[in-house]
């Protein structure tokens, strides 16, 4: 079992979770989704977590030739005025499910990297922990995915 910490204040932001062995599969359909806050089905389920191999997240750069992650249910809401952009942001990051990690913080309320229903990830970290080091990425508008980046560099894990 994996507990993950802040890697700047050693608070524990997870309680143990279970790794698996690979991303799940996750639908985004609109068939799948609560019906009350019109969110998919959490990408990982309460109490696990998976270690996301490619880059994810911002900073984003031209797609240019390179292979970049491919579009499909997990694919961020990219704004269609960026134009035709790849993630270049962490590899390794942990996804864990948000209600997994209660004590963050969010902390993009006001930026322009908003939904319509919550926050698209776009903009990179926009969850804190307490001591205000911004730790991971929340993505939870209708429109995407709905998972939780925990950043690679700002936090770290501890398997007991």
């Amino acid at each position: 079992m994996t507990v993950f910490y802040c890697a700047k204040c050693a608070t524990p932001l997870t309680m143990e979770l279970q790794r698996l062995p690979a991303v799940p599969e996750v639908s985004i359909d609109e068939k799948d989704r609560d019906k009350k806050t019109f969110l998919a089905p959490s990408t990982v389920p309460r109490g696990q977590y998976a270690i996301d191999p490619e880059p994810w997240g911002a900073p984003f750069e031209p797609a240019g030739n390179e292979p970049g992650r491919s579009a499909d249910d997990r694919s961020l809401m990219i704004p269609s005025t960026w134009g035709d952009v790849v993630s270049a942001g962490p590899r390794q990051s942990a996804i864990v499910h948000p209600e997994d990690v209660p004590t963050l913080i969010l902390a993009d309320r006001d930026r322009p990297h908003r939904g319509c229903c919550g926050p698209r990830g776009t903009g990179g970290r926009n969850m804190a922990c307490s001591c205000g080091t911004l730790v991971a990425t929340l993505v939870a508008d209708c429109m995407g995915p709905h998972e939780l980046h925990l950043d690679p560099i700002r936090v770290y894990a501890w398997d007991g």
